[in-house]
């Protein structure tokens, strides 16, 4: 990154040489090279706040870890401390600058990590900036540390914190769906398969498929979460603990349960834990699993909602902008549309952990950033379409109750009730005779002296069409196929 001449800098060394840094910045030299390096997506790791929230929380932990068991002193261990919990509280996420896809699996971030918490810590000691030689970025605060246990650490940490958020969205989401579904619970329906006409059912029955289809995806998010809670912390460079304190990989996890509030345990086999990324892959593909399915209930909204006069025309969506700017009057499913497109993304971001993850090679996979990145963009587009669909599109619905009702009345598929009275081959003769005519079902059934016209009436209620209320057969099938006659 250029700087321009008249900002007051510092200068910084590493084994590489020395570079001229922001006076004012609490990133260092290292960071300053990865934004040279890595001017590609102009995105900084700080569009992710639980990332670095998560960050500063295994800083935290292993400050406290070190101070335990004696690798680091009290004094330098507290001044860490307290400068993480600065970022954990939401301070200084402007300075994680370093871009979000990133070569060197991850070091550039850490390294960002290391430099923002050990000047905030260094000011807070009354030093300033760049005073390494009293508090180190790499002495001290990465102290038993390496970027390939603290970086997949604070994934793990960034996307447990972030799905949580994404879970009180999905619920809300659900629950919008149950009151459309106690809302509709008696508006009548012709059912579809195949895009053809179906049975009869409710609206409310509709909608609270939906809601059980959230319902479901949000356990097996809950599920996947549990993978990430198995961490490296202590493994460092390729899982044999080298620089490490016996007792440090247990007293950081400690201490990092207890900063995070998640149920994270070490890996029983660090070098394993250190090369494998399939937790990831697992938990991306239970975020495209709900993904597709929140698509494919916006696809069923778009078409109960087409027309409105030449569609479907069963629901009405709230209309939140002009559709067209040629056609007057025109609005269209723009919410469902966007949820569509996020879905489409997170399914592309699925393929790129998919094929990040098989590109590991040997002790270490070189891939993560692009990893973290494309699970955290779908957790975040995923709980921002969530909340637009839920308040600018499921709770303004409404039905369209005299042209369901109107098309439950002309529809043949009512005659499948019948079946178990009058038989499959009566009932199909009389489907035929209804498209032909355009008579009413009921009517045919009474003239072809099937059953009476209170019988009909009784099983073709909307409570027995939508299967909301037991059909039992009282009468017997009165009548073989061929004596129905079709006009």
């Amino acid at each position: 990154m250029a700087l321009d001449s008249a900002l007051k800098t510092r200068t910084e060394s590493d084994s590489l040489g020395s570079m001229e840094v922001p006076a004012d910045a609490y990133w260092g030299i290292h960071t300053a090279r990865a934004l040279e390096n890595f001017p590609i997506a102009k995105r900084p790791i700080s569009v992710y706040d639980d990332l670095v929230r998560a960050l500063a929380m295994v800083k935290q932990a292993s400050a406290r870890a070190n101070r335990d068991i004696g690798t680091l002193a009290p004094d330098k261990a507290e001044l860490i401390d307290r400068a993480a919990q600065r970022v954990i509280d939401g301070e200084f996420h402007d300075q994680f600058v370093v871009g979000v896809i990133q070569g060197g699996a991850g070091t550039s971030t850490n390294m960002n990590a290391n430099e923002v918490i050990t000047n905030i810590a260094l000011e807070l000691a009354g030093r300033e900036k760049g005073d390494y030689a009293f508090l180190s970025p790499i002495d001290h605060t990465n102290r038993s540390q390496s970027t390939n246990d603290v970086y997949p650490t604070a994934i793990k940490v960034g996307l447990s914190l972030m799905l949580q958020s994404m879970l009180e969205e999905l619920a809300l989401l659900r629950q919008a769906f149950l009151d459309k579904a106690v809302e509709f619970h008696d508006v009548l329906k012709v059912g579809r398969t195949q895009l053809q006409d179906a049975v009869p059912m409710t609206l409310g029955q509709e909608f609270h498929g939906f809601a059980t289809t959230l319902r479901e995806d949000y356990g097996r998010l809950l599920e996947n979460r549990y993978l990430l809670f198995e961490v490296n912390m202590g493994a460092t460079a390729i899982g044999t603990g080298i620089t490490t304190h016996p007792e440090y990989a247990s007293t950081v996890v400690k201490h990092l349960r207890e900063i995070t509030g998640l149920d994270l345990e070490t890996a029983a086999d660090l070098v394993e834990s250190t090369s494998d990324t399939g937790a990831f892959m697992s938990f991306s593909s239970s975020l495209k699993r709900n993904a597709i399915k929140l698509s494919k209930i916006c696809n069923d909204l778009r078409l109960l909602s087409s027309g409105p006069q030449a569609g479907l025309g069963e629901i009405n969506l709230p209309a939140m902008q002009a559709g067209s700017s040629i056609m007057p009057g025109k609005v269209n499913p723009v919410i469902p549309e966007v949820v569509n497109q996020v879905a489409f993304s997170v399914v592309g971001a699925d393929m790129t952990v998919t094929m990040a993850v098989e590109a590991g090679q040997l002790q270490l996979n070189a891939f993560e950033p692009v990893i973290a990145h494309s699970i955290f963009q779908s957790i975040t587009w995923m709980r921002q379409a969530m909340w637009t669909l839920r308040v600018n599109c499921v709770e303004g619905i409404t039905a369209n109750r005299e042209r369901l009702g109107a098309m439950v009345g002309s529809s043949v598929g009512v005659v499948t009730a019948l079946t178990p009275f009058i038989g499959y081959a009566a009932s199909a003769a009389l489907a035929k005779t209804a498209l032909l005519t355009g008579r009413n079902i009921a009517d045919l059934v009474v003239e072809a002296e099937l059953m009476s016209r209170d019988e009909v009436t009784k099983q073709l209620s909307p409570a027995r069409l939508s299967g909301l209320e037991a059909i039992t057969v009282a009468i017997p099938i009165v009548q073989a196929a061929e004596d129905v006659v079709v006009e």
